[in-house]
C-alpha cells in the first residue's frame, strides 16, 4: 500500500503526469513486496516551495508512505530512481529535491485496517 505524494514548483503537463505515474509505478518495485498494483500517486504542481530562501529554480518535495517496516537500502535505491525520474521528466536538479519516507504498521483500506 504505497502512496507517493509530490509537490513541485513547476507546471506538470498531462503527458508529464502520465510519464511520472508510469515510471513511479515501475520504480516502486525497488521496495521489496511493493508493486504498482497497490500504488497511489498524487501530484501537486505549481506549489510555492522555497529552498535556501529562494524559489527561482524548479524544486520538489516528495513523500513515500507505505504499509510495513522501513528498509534503508531499498529507500536509498528508491531515492536514486525518484531523483532520476523527476530530473528527466521535470528538469528538477537532485540538490533541489527532498524525499521523505514513512512506514507504518497501520494502514486502512476498503473499510478496515491491515
Amino acid at each position: 500500500m504505497p502512496f507517493i505524494d509530490s509537490k513541485v514548483s513547476v507546471k506538470i503537463t498531462p503527458e508529464q503526469e502520465i510519464e511520472l505515474k508510469t515510471r513511479l509505478g515501475q520504480a516502486i518495485s525497488l521496495i521489496p513486496g511493493k508493486s504498482e498494483n497497490w500504488l497511489m500517486t498524487g501530484f501537486e504542481d505549481e506549489y510555492h516551495l522555497y529552498f535556501r530562501g529562494d524559489n527561482s529554480v524548479p524544486m520538489a518535495y516528495i513523500e513515500v508512505r507505505l504499509f510495513g517496516s522501513s528498509n534503508r537500502e531499498a529507500f536509498s535505491r528508491m531515492t536514486a530512481e525518484i531523483t532520476k525520474i523527476f530530473g528527466e521528466v521535470l528538469g528538477i536538479a537532485p540538490d533541489h529535491m527532498y524525499i521523505k519516507y514513512s512506514a507504518t504498521p497501520d494502514w486502512g483500506w476498503n473499510g478496515s485496517n491491515f
